[in-house]
């Protein structure tokens, strides 16, 4: 199946985009925020701000207030129960559950079908892409992907309405390109109790070609330990040898980088961060010589930057 040469083909015209989203970035993100007014003009919260008359970025910051969530929660508690077509025009089915750090009780954020799709699952083609820029040739399609999401439990509201962390509804909607080679078994992606879904995800992985690691450090640390433990072997190269890539978030890696390379000491072995959260995915680490990441502009999120002078106002009155 030549499916590494078509990933190339397309890899080089995603690269072109994002080439050209850096060299026009207000023009993009202009384009974005006309695109979201467009859908959401005929929404209840659209109609309230008058999205029919913005034009522009000025338009937008005159008519439309700085908002917190405690702003939106009755809209989502609505959509909770499956009223449509309040914020966005498009049905909402899943919620994922945020750990409320801002306000100290979890939130439930709308996921559409497009955030799911233009933005998350994007995000995630154009880390690959990425990588495949920088590192030419490669054939991360023959092997694994281990993909070690949070707790990944699935709740049901309604009949046809969910809620979850949001790995595990990433994981529910996985499209076909990423299904095709991401491993554990959806059964023990999905199991809650960590413990035995460590357990289970190490013996079930440890015969397979793994090519990719993904997932948050801490945890993605634990698992490989358990590997080791299990395999007896001395680094993760002589249980999945063709390992070439860690894909990392959530949280500061350097902590746990050493812990890392002692584990697969080989210069060889790659690591790239990203900046993905319930709200959207946000950023990709685009060249692994410098630790920073690139603002993705076209998954359909419009960025606004606050002063620091002006936030520490504003925060005192959230």
């Amino acid at each position: 199946m030549p499916f590494n040469s078509i990933f190339s083909w397309i890899i080089k015209k995603r690269i072109h985009q994002i080439d050209l989203f850096k060299k026009y970035p207000v023009e993009v993100q202009s384009d974005v925020l006309t695109a979201l007014i467009d859908r959401a003009k005929d929404t209840e919260w659209g109609k309230k701000y008058g999205y029919q008359h913005i034009k522009t970025y000025s338009d937008f910051s005159k008519t439309v207030p700085l908002t917190d969530y405690a702003t939106l929660e009755p809209y989502v508690e609505r959509l909770l129960k499956n009223e449509q077509n309040l914020t966005w025009n498009s049905e909402i089915k899943w919620f994922a559950k945020s750990s409320g750090t801002s306000t100290g009780k979890s939130k439930f954020l709308p996921v559409s079908r497009e955030s799911l799709e233009d933005c998350h699952y994007k995000g995630g083609k154009d880390l690959l892409s990425l990588y495949y820029n920088q590192i030419p040739d490669r054939k991360l399609y023959k092997g694994k992907h281990l993909i070690l999401g949070g707790s990944a439990e699935i709740n049901y509201l309604t009949s046809d309405s969910y809620f979850g962390d949001l790995s595990a509804i990433i994981l529910k909607n996985m499209p076909w390109w990423a299904e095709l080679r991401r491993t554990p078994s959806r059964e023990i992606a999905l199991m809650s109790e960590w413990e035995e879904k460590i357990e289970k995800l190490a013996r079930s992985t440890i015969d397979q070609d793994i090519y990719i690691l993904a997932g948050v450090p801490s945890w993605t640390l634990v698992l490989c330990n358990r590997v080791l433990e299990i395999t007896g072997k001395k680094n993760l190269r002589e249980v999945w040898p063709n390992l070439e890539l860690f894909m990392h978030g959530g949280v500061n890696f350097e902590p746990y980088r050493e812990q890392f390379q002692r584990m697969i000491p080989f210069p060889n072995m790659n690591y790239v961060e990203t900046y993905n959260a319930s709200e959207g995915f946000f950023g990709i680490q685009d060249d692994f010589k410098l630790n920073e990441l690139l603002l993705m502009l076209d998954y359909g999120v419009f960025f606004e930057f606050i002063p620091m002078n002006d936030f520490a106002g504003l925060e005192s009155k959230m």
